[in-house]
């Protein structure tokens, strides 16, 4: 599986350094919030909600160039939607890349 990357928001920022700092700080700090959400909707098997709260991740393992691990939460949403939790571990391995490499 991949790493986070800031190739996307650097891309985006056009060399604003400003704007890069500004998203890090947004990720640093809606990240742990959702994660904690997810954990706890899994944890009660509100699968319908943990799909939400994926969907929502979705957006910011985009952000942060994980290309494989934005088709895997896809995947993961899509199969909480029917129940199913397979690949929860897989998701959960992409989680905490992003919270150690946030430092968060």
């Amino acid at each position: 599986m991949e790493n986070p990357n800031l190739n996307y928001i650097k891309e985006l920022s056009g060399g604003d350094v400003t704007f890069e700092e500004s998203i890090l700080s947004i990720l640093k700090k809606e990240f742990p919030e959702e994660l904690a959400l997810f954990k706890k909707n899994y944890e009660e098997k509100n699968y319908d909600e943990s799909a939400n709260n994926v969907h929502k991740i979705k957006h910011k393992i985009s952000i942060l160039g994980m290309r494989k691990s934005l088709e895997l939460a896809s995947e993961f949403e899509n199969e909480l939607r029917t129940g199913k939790t397979t690949l929860h571990k897989d998701f959960l391995n992409v989680l905490n890349k992003i919270h150690v490499y946030l430092g968060c």
